[in-house]
């Protein structure tokens, strides 16, 4: 959320943005009520100052003409105030529904654009894999192994349901572990975040009004959430923080769910657009200095990238357009792994930074050195996405005899090099036998 007071003296650099990130959004029209809201509130603030002299004057009277008097002007005040009261309860209302769906400024490196195929492509890592036999997606590849059903998964969970299975269980578990570990070691906080979350988170980080088509909503006023940045953001509501704990850096592991609203007949088989799925999250706060911001934003997307590289899975990082940024992001980066099947890259990681639009919502404050309470910057970018990074991750890894080679940092936590290897098969026949 802006600050209001900011929106009136830079109304045309809003309005400017709101056209950059394509989002229909009038100016004029917020400052309009903004303008009522205070000519309303203005007069009810006026009439209550009356109405307490009036109390007073009764108070005070001894006369009981005159107390008549100041009584019978009482009830007028009352009647009046009334209906003063209502009218500001609507115009707050009114008011308080057009702030919400203010967007953030985006920053002057946004390139211009409407969707993502607009995205600039700012750097690349990792060679692709050139394969000597005829490789296959991540459907076959883990179906062959026994690592995957989605027939059931459907039967189960309806469309885009799936079940994981054996080492792909396994390989899942290793990889929010090595995640979670390395997070760690870089000295964030790590939290289990719920996915039960009430409709103030959603508002906070801004993903109502603008993306309610894509939660599942559970109760009045609860939905599930679709990312760990939305409960990781709450847990600071409403807290004053202490500036020498800056940045406070979390890194958050939970369920989520998305409806996946607007993406019909796209990636309709597989893991990349499931509903249900597990992501671990790096939720940064900060001071409101802008500098600061940009300086951890490049950190934590570097982080996620340092992920990627150990696990040598080939990816490039773009710069998303000001159409494919959301209500309050200033800036973001997606970085896109390399899926052999389909000859490009497919999104997995974002990281953003959002300033202060985040934290006015969800009353986030610190006091600097001059003992003014300030709103805290606010940062989050995806640590890993499961499974979707399973999809990349098979298909770059694969072998000719079918079998998948696990990246060396998840070995120690899986306990084998190989998926599918000839000799653990026989090993499990044995077992059987």
């Amino acid at each position: 959320m802006l600050d209001i007071k900011f929106i009136r003296e830079n109304k045309d650099f809003v309005q400017a943005g709101a056209k950059k990130k394509c989002i229909d959004f009038d100016v004029e029209q917020l400052l309009k009520t903004d303008d009522e809201r205070k000519a309303v509130l203005a007069s009810v603030e006026r009439m209550r100052t009356e109405q307490n002299i009036c109390t007073e004057k009764i108070s005070k009277n001894t006369n009981d003409t005159e107390k008549l008097k100041f009584i019978t002007e009482m009830q007028s005040l009352k009647t009046k105030l009334k209906e003063e009261e209502g009218d500001l309860k609507k115009i707050m209302k009114k008011w308080r529904k057009l702030m919400v769906q203010v967007p953030n400024i985006p920053d002057m490196s946004v390139p211009e654009g409407k969707d993502d195929e607009d995205n600039v492509e700012k750097s690349t890592w990792g060679e692709k894999p050139q394969f000597d036999f005829e490789a296959k997606g991540h459907i076959e590849l883990m179906q062959n192994l026994d690592l995957l059903d989605l027939n059931r998964g459907t039967k189960v969970s309806g469309f885009r349901g799936y079940f994981l299975k054996n080492e792909a269980v396994r390989l899942n578990l290793a990889i929010w572990q090595f995640v979670i570990d390395k997070m760690i070691g870089k000295g964030f906080t790590p939290l289990m975040a719920q996915s039960i979350v009430r409709k103030e988170s959603f508002i906070g980080t801004g993903y109502l009004p603008q993306s309610e088509d894509d939660l599942y909503k559970i109760d009045k006023d609860e939905y599930l959430s679709g990312t760990a940045e939305v409960p990781t953001m709450g847990y600071y509501m409403d807290e004053v923080l202490d500036k020498k704990d800056f940045p406070i850096k979390m890194v958050s592991f939970s369920p989520c769910f998305r409806k996946e609203a607007g993406s019909h007949g796209k990636d309709t088989k597989g893991l990349v657009r499931v509903h249900e799925f597990f992501k671990v999250e790096q939720v940064v706060l900060t001071e409101a200095d802008h500098g600061k911001s940009v300086e951890l934003h490049e950190e934590i997307r570097q982080n996620s990238e340092e992920i990627m590289q150990e696990l040598e899975i080939p990816y490039r990082v773009v710069v998303n357009c000001g159409g494919d940024l959301g209500l309050g992001q200033v800036k973001k980066y997606d970085i896109e792994a390399w899926v052999p099947s389909q000859n490009k890259y497919r999104e997995t990681h974002s990281a953003s930074y959002f300033h202060d639009f985040q934290t006015r919502r969800f009353n986030i404050r610190y006091r600097d050195e001059e003992g003014k309470l300030r709103y805290a910057h606010s940062l989050n970018c995806t640590a890993i996405p499961t499974p979707r990074i399973l999809v990349s991750l098979v298909e770059n890894f694969q072998q000719a005899d079918g079998t998948i080679k696990v990246p060396e940092p998840l070995q120690k936590y899986l306990g084998k090099a190989v998926i599918g290897a000839k000799e653990e098969v026989e090993k499990s026949e044995e077992v059987e036998d």
